[in-house]
């Protein structure tokens, strides 16, 4: 049970970032040359372009982190937060986590397997719901910098899952995502990806 508790503790704790607070109004005004790939109010109408509008905070920021450090590569994104430093960075997280996420559509096809593997996971496989991180509506675990994920474009949802199966991301908390994806197939990644698109 010690044991348990003392591993929560860690994976709660492991993503803590101890910058100030953010400035909604100072990321809005910072947030300017963001807008062009994920939409003025992070709503990004780009699907391979993620949503930030409405996710989490300490998330937002622990992303930002790892890739201005290069531990999390994306080449989209490279120089975007050169000259960005902790109060930046603070400020675009608090901008982007205030605003309102707009949801999309579920595949009629991907539905039922996508909300088996979020609601249920695959046992056979040993995949846990994604409801355990993600909670029942997608909207993550702020505390634990877990992310939301309802209405995130499937197409991004797909590409991640891809990209930590691979093991080209490698910056999630413990390798959780690793070993899920690791057990997933191309169809199931397809399915639930889908399916959070239409989850809010």
């Amino acid at each position: 049970m010690n044991k348990l508790i003392i591993g929560l503790v860690l994976c709660l704790t492991s993503s803590t970032y101890l910058y100030a607070a953010g400035d909604v109004a100072a990321g809005k005004e910072k947030s300017v040359a963001c807008g062009a790939c994920h939409g003025g109010d992070g709503n990004s109408e780009i699907a391979n372009f993620p949503k930030l509008a409405g996710q989490n905070y300490k998330y937002l920021i622990k992303q930002m982190v790892d890739i201005q450090s290069g531990e999390r590569s994306v080449p989209e994104m490279a120089g975007q937060l050169d000259t960005k430093n902790e109060q930046d960075i603070a400020d675009l997280a608090a901008y982007f986590s205030s605003k309102t996420a707009i949801g999309g559509k579920t595949a009629a096809d991907q539905l039922a397997l996508g909300q088996l593997i979020y609601r249920a996971g695959l046992p056979s496989k040993q995949v846990a719901a994604c409801t355990a991180c993600h909670g029942a509506k997608g909207q993550g675990l702020p505390t634990a910098g877990y992310p939301a994920l309802s209405g995130q474009h499937a197409t991004y949802s797909e590409k991640q899952l891809m990209n930590f199966r691979s093991m080209t991301r490698t910056n999630d908390t413990n390798g959780m995502m690793r070993d899920i994806a690791a057990r997933l197939s191309d169809v199931e990644i397809k399915a639930v990806a889908s399916y959070l698109q239409g989850l809010y």
